[in-house]
């Protein structure tokens, strides 16, 4: 039987700190005027009002254990909660009035997808603009939660898939305790943030958009306060400080620790990590040459563009300096082909994560070695770490299943009438948690020209990717609801 205490309770508690960061927009919307004060009170009031009763009600009573079937049901329920409650401002204030707009726009937030329903994002109040950029860094710290305490106990999630120095209970812990690991975490995660909207108020941003910015940066979420993106500012020292923080967040969390530790042999000696900063360079390289080459660009230019995008869109921030789409069609496959690469597995970025990649190349290429010589012992080593075969099995599922998701998206787009570059643009970008796409989604264009019925299965694909897919799929089987 599953137990729906534990569920509840921390859905409540779910709920009232929503409500209390929605608490904190208000000092920003008094600033600016205050016309978004009010639906922001009323939504912090709609989130207390329904979380007090199932956090008073169960308190100090024993819940009984949280079993794998009760903590997918937390993991599940907590993001579209978070979404379904988070898109009150906009409903309110009448920002966004039509309900899979709202909803799409929060789960964007809280996915750290960054993909937009708004036209004119100049025109939101600045209260409603910073909410929205803090459900992206909420986001953001969520996945860091859910990386390094749950998920690993659930047996999903890209941390089960790294044997070397990721967070939570694995052969390299950062510490024994999974909570003090979690706190160490939250402290370079708000310590980064902090360093990074100084940096940028000190580039010439004004204070709300440094803030804003260094949210959604941190969070890998690309929401910008100007409609124009980081384009608006057109500076590159803002691009190159936002370019480094998107590295950043896009790294293993637990190799900032070492670095603060100077441990910088247990940094280095992460497969993932040296893999990750050489395929940015790669592509950088590439992107860079093609600009250099082709659009007659000035040789730093070329470099600086070259890298904001393809560090913005492999790290899933999303973040655009300049309309890619018009840099031709062989960057533009080479930049969609980055949308299903992702970042480090226990970072804030989305998509497959580069450790899946490398397992999964790894072992193709022992695979040949295995054939030749069918009695050979070859194991597949991650950092000197042996990978176990249950783990390779897990990433063939995960990747079977991120691309039926990936094609089944598609399908469901173009049968709405959708043209098929969109469609499928559109489901990668949201699958991988990443924003900007090609076709009508490309780095000019928003989301609200789509149907309502796209909206929501776009916005059904931000929370599966979010959560590794398993997380949900696995609600849908059958065995999941049948007690032992």
């Amino acid at each position: 039987m599953i137990n729906f205490r534990p569920i509840i309770r921390f859905n409540g508690i779910l709920l009232l700190i929503i409500s209390a960061f929605m608490l904190t927009a208000l000092p920003v919307s008094w600033y600016h005027g205050g016309e978004d004060f009010a639906p922001l009170c009323w939504s912090a009031l709609c989130c207390m009002g329904a979380g007090l009763p199932g956090w008073l009600l169960l308190r100090g009573k024993s819940g009984g254990q949280i079993g794998k079937r009760e903590g997918y049901l937390i993991v599940a329920l907590g993001w579209f909660v978070m979404a379904a409650f988070g898109m009150l401002p906009y409903l309110f204030s009448g920002v966004l009035p039509a309900w899979h707009d709202a909803f799409f726009e929060t789960a964007s937030g809280i996915t750290t997808t960054g993909a937009s329903v708004l036209t004119n994002i100049e025109s939101v109040p600045a209260g409603l603009l910073y909410w929205r950029s803090l459900t992206q860094w909420i986001g953001g710290m969520g996945i860091i939660v859910l990386t390094v305490a749950l998920m690993p106990l659930l047996g999903i999630g890209g941390i089960e898939l790294f044997v070397a120095e990721a967070p939570g209970p694995t052969s390299d812990k950062v510490h024994p305790r999974i909570r003090e690991t979690a706190k160490r975490l939250w402290l370079i995660y708000v310590g980064l943030t902090v360093l990074l909207a100084v940096l940028l108020w000190a580039g010439g941003m004004s204070g709300f958009d440094a803030v804003n910015h260094a949210l959604t940066t941190m969070a890998t979420g690309g929401f910008s306060t100007k409609n124009a993106s980081m384009a608006h500012f057109n500076s590159p020292f803002l691009q190159y400080v936002v370019i480094v923080f998107m590295i950043a967040a896009g790294t293993n969390f637990t190799i900032h620790y070492y670095l603060l530790k100077r441990r910088f042999s247990n940094m280095w000696r992460n497969e993932e990590f040296r893999t990750f900063l050489i395929m940015l360079a790669s592509l950088t390289a590439v992107v860079s040459l093609a600009l250099l080459l082709n659009k007659g660009y000035p040789w730093e230019r070329a470099f600086r563009e070259g890298f904001f995008q393809v560090v913005s869109i492999v790290t899933t921030t999303g973040f655009v300096s300049a309309d890619y789409a018009q840099w031709g069609s062989g960057v533009v496959m080479l930049l969609f082909l980055c949308l299903f690469l992702g970042g480090c597995a226990g970072s804030t970025a989305g998509g497959i994560k580069i450790i899946r990649h490398l397992v999964f190349i790894k072992n193709s290429y022992l695979e040949f070695k295995r054939i030749l010589h069918p009695r050979a012992i070859v194991p597949l080593k991650i950092s000197g770490e042996v990978v176990a075969p249950r783990v390779m099995t897990h990433i063939i599922i995960f990747l079977l299943l991120y691309l039926l998701l990936t094609l089944l998206g598609s399908l469901a787009l173009s049968i709405m009438g959708i043209d098929f570059a969109t469609a499928i643009g559109a489901t990668a970008t949201s699958v991988g948690n990443v924003g900007p796409a090609i076709g009508k989604v490309g780095p000019t264009d928003n989301f609200a020209w789509m149907p309502p019925a796209a909206k929501w299965v776009l916005s059904v694909l931000m929370i599966m990717g979010r959560l590794e897919i398993f997380t949900i799929v696995v609600l849908l089987t059958p065995f999941f609801w049948k007690s032992n």
